[in-house]
This record gives C-alpha cells, structure tokens and sequence, in this order.
C-alpha cells in the first residue's frame, strides 16, 4: 500500500529547501522551521491543481487570490526567499515528477479565479482604441474610494520621488510632480498637457501652484470623474480641466510642455514612435517634453506578456528598457537633454502603498472584494521585490521640441533647483498639502480655461 504522504512536507522540499519558510496544508501536516519569517497555509487541494498546471509563478498567485493559500508573517520577505527559486525554473517534467508524489488528480485544470482578465480577439485588437479603453477600465474603474485609502491624499499612482529619509508618502508625491513641474520650467500662463493623468495629481498642482493651464486626459472614466470633481473644489474649473478620453483624440496644440506620468507602459513597444510623434506635433517649438515610466532593467530578454500582473493588474501592459524609450524620443521629434532613474523610490512607494492596504484592509475588501484585494496585496509586494532586486526601473525622461537648433534649454547644468528651506524640515523640501482645498495662489486670477 503507497504511504501517505504529507503535503506540507512535498511543498516545502519544492518550493524552499534550507529556508526559513513553513509550511501548512490541508491534510495537517506542518513542515519547516519553527522561527520561520513566515508561514504559507494551503487551506485546499485546489491550490496544488493550480502550482501543477500554471507556468512559473502564475499558479501560485492563482491560489493566493481564489484564496487557497495565505502567508501568515512577512509576504514580501517570503517573497524575497522564494524569487526566482525551484518551482519557477523546473521544467515540466520535473514539475510532474515532483508533484506526482502528492496523486495525478493535481495534474486536473482548475478554472481561474473570477478576478483574472484573460484579452482575447472579443476584446478587439491589442492597443486600439476599444481595446485600451477596456484594459484601462479593469484597472482603474475599480473604486475611486479604494484608491484614496490605497493611494492617500494625493491620488497619485506612480513613482514618489522621497525629498529626504523618512518622508512621509504624501510628501514624496508632491515632490515628484513639483519636480516634474520644475524640470519642465512651468510658468503662469503656460499650457500644459497631460496624456493619461490619472485623478489628476498633476494637472492639479500645475495649476494650483504654478499658474498654469492644464488639460488633463484619461480613459478612465471614474478618474475623470473624481478629478472633475476635485478641480471644481479647489476652484480651479478656469484653469484646469480633465477629459475623460483617448489621448490620441487630443486636437489642440502648441502646449508649452506635455507631461506623461506613467502611461508608456500601456502603449505597447510597436507603437512607442508613433505615441512620441504625436506629442511632438502638439508641443511648441522649445517646448519640453516629461515621460515618466517603469521599464525593464535590460532589453535583451522578451517582455512579459502573461504572467500575474498582465491578467490581474494591468491588462496588455508591456514594459520596454530605457534605451528603447530613449531611443524613440529622440527618433521622433524630440531631443533629450537628461534622464535619471528612481528604481529605490518606487520599491519606497510600494511599500507605502502595502501598508496603505493593509491598514484599511477590512474596508477594501468590502469595497471591492477579497480576491481583488488579495490581488493587489501580492501585486505591491511583487512590484517591490522586482524595484529591490533590479528586475524593473523607473525612469524619467525629460526632452525638448528643438527646431533649426533652437532648444531653448539655458546652459548651465541642469539641477531643476528646490525652495530654499523650510522652518521644521530639510533643505529643498517643498511642502504642499492636498488635504487643504482651500489652498490656492494669487496668480491663478485672470487666467482663462485650456484652449479647445
């Protein structure tokens, strides 16, 4: 008679051998040291099914988001154990080897859980315009009120660029569009353009305190909708105005400067030339030029395309390296004068954002369910452990619409100057609270709407 095995002990030989990882399964058994960082319970057989028959890590996010499994104690030092280890590199016949020890019933499919988008030609073709509508939505038309606990006063959904050691999230999101502002030399009475603006962080400090006309564009309509709203709060409807559309329906042009702030990523490499080319043509001459993107750490290798994060997170994302982006900036239209990398603020960012979570977790699991919420709880741990260990970057490129060799750039070295200091704080640190609507600048007065 075949001996009974216990799972818990497969799991652990498979999956973290020598480490300080426990495991508990379903039939009782516990395998792994006793002052384990964390501990992974496998409450159903199911979760084997998934790990089985889903290639590299997408099996076992399956069953962490139907809720198969849960990590008791750190997920992102599990995490960190477990990268890139064992499962994630066997083959499939030593994958099937392996498991056959716990019965061929885990060899069985199981269904995905509800909460994976799986794009397929129903959805139309990939990066046309009803298929980027419908990818943008699953992301983003979640909850506006999960994202303001997720994301905090700011609303702001991408990188923070930390002005000092233990600044706070918000602070941090203020210093990058301030910075974002600065490198792109806003003045009272500029128009600015932001392509894909998200709630409108940045529309909204551009104008609230640079004076600027701003036009912001998402495809998400409850993003456009919260931001609306905010800007008639702040008394900002002359100035400033968020549409809810594609950016390729933008008609104006002549902006001062235009500003992407993490939108690259969803317009997919064979389209990079043609997304710059029409920036370029709405940009004045002397104009700048901000991308704000996660990329890879190199281009040698192919970009994901289905894994976790394409079918529970970003739908038909795609990230390309820097030089590919850099590349097609100054290909078409543009010439770029600086470039830095914020890979160390982004796993900051992340981290913040996880806590974020986890401090109101009972509300968004109401607000949006469990699975969702556990998806986004392993999506922040994942994005910071891929920032940590140099697998993605996040890079700021700032570029300038030259013509006939006239950049307009000054000649001294370009170092987009902080306020001198202020009373309680380090040096260059800026600090403008969102919290405060009433906050407003005097040279907002007589400025008219954005140009149609």
């Amino acid at each position: 008679m075949r001996a009974r095995v216990k799972v818990a002990k497969v799991l652990s030989e498979v999956f973290a051998p020598s480490m300080p990882i426990a495991f508990e399964a379903f039939d009782g058994s516990i395998a792994g040291p006793q002052d384990a960082v964390c501990r992974i319970v496998v409450h159903d057989p199911r979760a084997l099914n998934y790990v089985a028959t889903a290639p590299s890590d997408l099996g076992l996010a399956r069953a962490y988001v139907a809720g198969y499994v849960d990590v008791q104690g750190d997920l992102f030092a599990g995490m960190m154990m477990l990268a890139g280890d064992n499962v994630a590199s066997l083959s499939w016949p030593e994958r099937i080897r392996m498991l056959r020890q716990l019965g061929p019933g885990i060899l069985r499919p199981v269904a995905p859980p509800p909460e994976e988008a799986r794009p397929g030609v129903r959805w139309g073709l990939r990066h046309s315009v009803k298929r980027d509508a419908r990818a943008i939505s699953h992301h983003y038309d979640v909850s506006n009120r999960f994202y303001e606990r997720l994301l905090g006063p700011t609303m702001a959904y991408t990188c923070a660029v930390y002005p000092y050691d233990g600044a706070s999230l918000e602070d941090a999101q203020i210093e990058k569009v301030d910075l974002v502002c600065r490198k792109l030399d806003l003045q009272p009475g500029q128009r600015l353009l932001d392509v894909g603006c998200g709630w409108g962080t940045m529309v909204l400090h551009a104008a609230q305190h640079y004076g600027v006309r701003t036009l912001g564009v998402t495809l998400s309509r409850q993003q456009a909708e919260w931001g609306q709203k905010r800007i008639a709060e702040l008394g900002l409807s002359s100035v400033a105005e968020i549409r809810h559309d594609d950016y390729r329906n933008v008609a104006e042009t002549g902006f001062d400067a235009i500003s992407s702030i993490g939108l690259t990523e969803h317009i997919g490499a064979k389209n990079l030339g043609w997304y710059v080319r029409f920036l370029a043509a709405r940009t004045r001459p002397q104009g700048r030029f901000l991308n704000h993107c996660i990329t890879r750490s190199v281009t040698t290798e192919p970009a994901p395309v289905r894994g976790f994060i394409a079918r529970y997170i970003f739908p038909d994302g795609e990230l390309d390296g820097v030089a590919t982006v850099i590349s097609a900036i100054q290909d078409n239209g543009f010439e770029v004068r600086h470039e830095e990398n914020f890979r160390e603020h982004y796993a900051r960012t992340c981290a913040a954002w996880g806590a974020n979570l986890d401090a109101y977790w009972d509300e968004a699991v109401e607000e949006v369910g469990e699975g969702k919420a556990r998806a986004w709880r392993l999506f922040l741990a994942g994005s910071r452990l891929s920032f940590v260990q140099h697998r993605i970057e996040l890079h700021q490129v700032l570029a300038v619409r030259t013509e006939g060799g006239v950049s307009g750039m000054p000649l001294e070295r370009l170092d987009f100057g902080r306020e001198p200091p202020a009373s309680g704080r380090p040096a260059g640190v800026r600090r403008v609270s969102y919290a405060d609507p009433t906050k407003l600048v005097d040279h907002l007065d007589g400025h008219s709407a954005p140009a149609r």
